[in-house]
């Protein structure tokens, strides 16, 4: 087959679909008896602990005046009861069939050759290794993010909304730095989860309630706010909730659970999955870990994967198929 042009305007729906999460106290051993956290403001008088300028580290007098001045902040916190010692976060996860049908495409020619590409994909993968991947980021509760931490015990129960079957997990039997599981549950609602990915319009409807044993009045962490204006006076921590509810963002909940990805170059040195994107960015290191320089980014595999070229591996097919899933606006400008 030619090589075809790939289409100026082209975009994808994305096809997991997480809710917000919500956050709710309770104990482990009466989970009946929850109560919606809430988030409480405090005001504290912190000590100067910034790197300082070396003409105010080599000058005790003046060093003494800085560490003598009060650092007075304004944030938001959010624990468990005082009888309390389980985190209970709820969500909900539809996952859309379709991803042979772009949102936009304003090239017929190239969308004949996309579809030929994606299609034989269905039907040889059938989205079986991407659905067992997402499968396990709920059964291993990736999507804690920091509550998953020091947890004593960990307990996933995931339900199909359409047929009433559920899934129990013990997430701390699971090894988050892997994608690598055979367990029976994971297989079985990984492979729900492809049916539905693999589908021209059917979708999956979960139910997601997790529990997180991690002690008596802890600190929980909900989704934190992106705070643009921190002028004197402002608070410095604003943490989310919904009508009162702490809880984390839809899109944080998001990349938990498309971190699958290990199929990059550095897999072996860095031993973590990472969020599937398309220059394989992690902001809290700084790093992209698929460089165009490398041709391991999406749009050097997507434009010959898209235009009939065969790649080097299934494991390129997998992550191409993976950013089509995570959705985003894809077109090649044409100036």
């Amino acid at each position: 087959m030619a090589k075809n042009k790939i289409a100026s305007v082209l975009a994808y729906e994305k096809k997991l679909v997480p809710s917000d999460g919500y956050m709710y106290g309770t104990t482990w051993g009466n989970r009946e008896k929850e109560t919606p956290l809430k988030l409480v403001e405090k005001s504290v008088r912190g000590t100067i602990s910034n790197r300082l300028k070396d003409a105010v580290k080599k000058d005790p007098l003046t060093l003494n005046a800085e560490v003598e001045k009060a650092n007075l902040q304004t944030v938001d916190s959010c624990a468990l009861g005082e009888e309390q010692d389980t985190l209970k976060l709820h969500f909900t996860l539809k996952i859309l069939g379709g991803i042979k049908e772009p949102s936009a495409c304003n090239d017929a020619t190239f969308l004949e050759s996309y579809k030929e590409a994606v299609g034989a994909y269905v039907e040889q993968e059938k989205f079986a290794e991407l659905g067992r991947r997402y499968a396990l980021n709920l059964a291993n509760a990736r999507f804690l993010w920091r509550n998953r931490v020091g947890a004593e015990k960990i307990e996933v129960q995931v339900k199909d909304l359409k047929s009433e079957q559920i899934w129990t997990f013990d997430a701390k039997g699971f090894n988050i730095r892997s994608m690598d599981s055979d367990h029976k549950n994971v297989v079985e609602l990984g492979e729900k989860i492809a049916q539905a990915l693999a589908s021209d319009d059917d979708f999956l409807m979960l139910d997601v309630i997790c529990y997180s044993q991690v002690g008596k009045a802890q600190e929980i962490y909900p989704s934190e706010e992106l705070v643009l204006d921190k002028g004197q006076g402002k608070k410095s921590k604003i943490l989310y909730a919904v009508d009162n509810v702490a809880s984390m963002h839809s899109q944080k909940l998001g990349n938990a659970l498309r971190s699958i990805d290990t199929w990059y170059s550095e897999y072996a040195n860095e031993n973590r999955p990472i969020a599937i994107e398309p220059y394989g960015a992690v902001t809290n290191l700084g790093r992209a870990f698929r460089s165009p320089k490398e041709k391991q980014d999406f749009f050097t595999l997507f434009d010959n994967f898209a235009t009939g070229t065969k790649l080097d591996s299934k494991e390129e097919e997998h992550y191409v198929m993976a950013v089509l899933v995570r959705g985003g606006v894809f077109g090649e400008s044409g100036k």
